[in-house]
């Protein structure tokens, strides 16, 4: 078996790997499951990046280009003969003719996985239920982990015995409300940077917005909220321009456990709009919690670049830098 990379790598812009495996899976398809586990003197991935390879697909991506197509051959190897792969590039590699151009070492575990790994199997049903969950692998065993509610865990590498543990927290959601420019933006935006998203339209037309990617309700926001249940990974922007739909949007977004809440709306009128919150029985923690006027500032007015800067707040907020690899003393690859 062999597998030739596509010339323009669009397989590179997944970041979450489970869409893959569970392809892979339905198809019954065996994977090659490739993870970073260390990064020396940099590198543009961090430690616990991964590609999924499988007889007729890739996806993911581990550096700026350098090595994914030599990973895919060792892949197609491994998928083959079942035996889990080392690959070192950079300072130390068996393959000095494959330069790093970031100067980093790269240090890969390659694992085969079968459809039907009870690890994979038990990670796709805590990701449909939502809850964290760490891969633990040894390259050729695997098991999966429950984690806490509200634990996010950490990417950890041990090389002596080598195991790695592999955080999966649930997808990362963005509910948009509105039906404006900036709405459409923020939501197509969102969708093109893997957040599962939403918008909702209050009485809205029966047809769906032509976004790809975007879920689409009629309903009030304070139903299509309930149903839709915002959780530690979940983001709610809201952009109606309507104040009393804004208003009433606020009150079920701010106390639920949604990890951003911001609105659009004129800097001058913020004040009254907490006021009103508080005055509703919104507690002044919650109300602390609404990012008003929403969005980084970045000083652009267009819909575009309001939806650049939503987004970007919402990653800057999101982003778990507590992430570490973990190496015993004297661990070789």
């Amino acid at each position: 078996m062999s597998l030739t990379l596509p010339d323009w790598p669009m397989f590179g812009l997944a970041d979450d790997m489970r869409p893959a495996m569970r392809a892979a899976a339905l198809a019954s398809e065996p994977l090659a499951l490739a993870t970073l586990y260390a990064v020396g003197d940099g590198g543009p991935r961090p430690p616990g990046s991964q590609m999924v390879i499988t007889p007729s697909a890739a996806s993911g991506f581990l550096s700026g280009g350098c090595i994914e197509a030599d990973i895919a051959l060792h892949a197609a190897q491994v998928i083959e003969n079942a035996e889990p792969r080392h690959l070192v590039y950079g300072q130390g590699s068996p393959w000095p003719d494959i330069q790093l151009l970031c100067g980093a070492r790269l240090d890969i575990l390659v694992e085969r996985i079968e459809p039907d790994d009870p690890a994979l199997s038990a990670l796709l049903s805590e990701t449909d239920a939502r809850r964290p969950a760490v891969w633990v692998t040894d390259g050729r065993a695997r098991r999966l982990e429950r984690l806490a509610d509200g634990q996010s865990g950490r990417f950890t590498a041990r090389t002596a015995p080598f195991e790695l543990r592999r955080p999966y927290l649930p997808a990362s959601r963005l509910v948009v409300v509105g039906s404006d420019p900036i709405a459409l933006a923020t939501a197509s935006l969102g969708a093109q940077a893997g957040f599962e998203t939403t918008l909702i339209r209050p009485k809205g037309p029966s047809e769906p917005p032509p976004l790809t990617g975007v879920a689409y309700r009629r309903s009030s926001p304070q139903i299509a909220l309930r149903e839709i249940v915002p959780d530690a990974w979940t983001a709610i922007a809201v952009a109606t321009h309507d104040w009393e739909i804004d208003h009433e949007t606020l009150l079920a977004a701010l106390p639920s456990a949604a990890r951003y809440v911001g609105v659009v709306g004129a800097r001058r009128r913020i004040p009254e709009r907490l006021a009103r919150l508080r005055a509703a029985g919104v507690s002044q923690a919650a109300v602390e919690r609404l990012h008003a006027p929403i969005g980084l500032d970045l000083g652009g007015k267009a819909p575009w670049e309001i939806a650049i800067s939503v987004i970007a707040e919402i990653i800057a907020g999101r982003v778990d830098r507590s992430i570490e690899t973990v190496q015993a003393a004297g661990a070789n690859s």
